[in-house]
């Protein structure tokens, strides 16, 4: 019989098992060992070799442990957060570059920001501690930051802060790094990603932007993020300048409305995000957007307010806008997209035409047409068509119709093409992402639709 091969792997350097510890504590006493890194990958390989021997006589295999899960995140397997050890300062191109003022802060927008980190991610750059892509920035998590912040050479995570100011969960938006900077083993347990928004809005999960192994990816993480979570510190950079009202800014596309050119109100308000709106949104840009839909024919929809708390009378106003502007589907979802918040702020498009529901196409909350002795309909799900329509090899409608509803809840990103009517890999995991930021776990988050997780998915 062949023996089977077994990986060798070295846990985080900052791992909390007694013998970890004990080893960190007795280091600057103790001589040299021939055992390299983690004690538990010698162990693996004198486990691997012991069942290879084992094997080797026809006698049966122990099970192995269960995965090893992050200490701080129960029910979150370690495996998920990937070793990112990282290399120190360097210029760009590396020690043969030349070196930059390393307080210099290049101005740029959230916008671009964003769309530098989507470069790599759709080139698939490799993770590397000593490579350098073609753009001079090290193949590494801190390098890969240094890039979307343009700063003017490759920092790391113990001097990243310094460009840096320091704010709250609540206070994040897209382009803003999480930094997880471990003094006691810097370049090789410290890690840094980049914020790229709320899946949802319990604000339990968001998209991470991240140089790690293999490539560079784009993935629904666990706030702050699968281990280490709450060593994890919230950061925007100092040169950021507002974004220009247009629509430049990374969200959904919405309809052409009326041809007007967004671009060209340089004094209007800059569009604040789309995490600014929809449930459980409280702040001065709700109140902004409240009061203009009113100017524009909107008045109806609000009982009192406007206001900073976000509403139903805010959803269905937005929605009455979006669809006077001749927009119809997703492009009229009742959340303010920069084509929305720009016609708005500049007084353009069409105003809301008196009678109109803002009902139609609405993805969720209460449909109520603001029509007098007009009834209001519940959101309706599609059917559950039961499991067996989502299994490898399956292939039909309904494979379609859930992909379409993954891409529009933000867990698209695997997706190469389509997404199509046959069942595949990426359709697995986008449910799976989903799933879990449902804050289930183990089987319950297998990336395989059940009628609760299509419930939630639609509703």
């Amino acid at each position: 019989m062949v023996a089977p091969a077994f990986e060798e792997f070295e846990p985080e350097s900052d791992c909390e098992c007694p013998g970890c510890v004990g080893r960190r504590r007795a280091a600057p006493a103790s001589p040299a060992t021939g055992i390299v890194g983690h004690p538990a990958a010698h162990r693996t390989v004198v486990i691997a070799a012991a069942a290879s021997a084992v094997l080797g006589a026809g006698h049966a295999v122990p099970a192995l442990a269960a995965p090893q899960q992050a200490p701080d995140r129960p029910g979150v397997p370690a495996g998920d957060g990937p070793q990112t050890p990282q290399g120190t300062k360097a210029p760009l191109h590396g020690p043969g570059g030349t070196p930059a003022d390393s307080v210099k802060l290049p101005p740029t927008t959230r916008t671009e920001i964003i769309d530098r980190a989507k470069k790599w991610v759709a080139a698939k750059v490799p993770y590397s501690m000593s490579a350098y892509w073609s753009d001079g920035y090290r193949q590494d998590c801190s390098g890969y930051v240094s890039m979307a912040w343009n700063l003017p050479g490759n920092e790391w995570t113990g001097s990243l802060q310094q460009y840096a100011t320091r704010i709250t969960k609540e206070q994040l938006q897209p382009g803003d790094m999480l930094l997880f900077h471990n003094p006691t083993d810097p370049t090789n347990g410290s890690h840094v990603v980049l914020f790229g928004g709320w899946t949802d809005y319990t604000h339990g999960f968001y998209i991470a932007y991240e140089q790690t192994r293999p490539t560079t990816r784009r993935l629904a993480t666990p706030y702050a993020y699968w281990s280490n979570a709450s060593k994890y510190v919230p950061y925007r950079y100092k040169g950021l300048v507002a974004d220009p009202a247009g629509p430049g800014v990374p969200e959904t596309p919405e309809g052409g409305g009326d041809g007007a050119n967004p671009g060209s109100a340089a004094q209007a308000p800059p569009y604040p995000g789309r995490a600014a709106f929809g449930a459980g949104a409280d702040n001065k840009h709700v109140t902004l957007l409240g009061r203009l839909l009113v100017e524009r024919g909107g008045k109806r929809f609000y009982t009192s307010g406007p206001g900073p708390r976000w509403s139903d009378a805010d959803r269905r106003a937005t929605q009455a806008f979006q669809q006077a502007q001749g927009w119809r589907g997703a492009d009229a979802d009742g959340l303010p997209g920069p084509l929305t918040w720009s016609l708005l702020t500049t007084g353009k498009g069409r105003n809301i035409p008196a009678g109109a529901s803002g009902t139609s196409g609405a993805p969720g909350g209460s449909a109520g047409s603001g029509s007098a002795g007009a009834p209001a309909e519940a959101p309706r799900v599609p059917a559950y068509p039961g499991r067996a329509m989502f299994r490898p090899g399956a292939d039909n409608e309904h494979v379609t119709r859930l992909g379409r509803q993954l891409v529009k809840k933000g867990f698209g990103t695997y997706y190469t093409k389509g997404p199509g009517p046959r069942w595949g890999e990426a359709d697995r995991r986008g449910v799976e992402a989903f799933q879990r930021t449902q804050g289930w776990r183990g089987g319950a988050a297998d990336g395989y639709p059940g009628p609760e997780t299509w419930r939630r998915l639609f509703s």
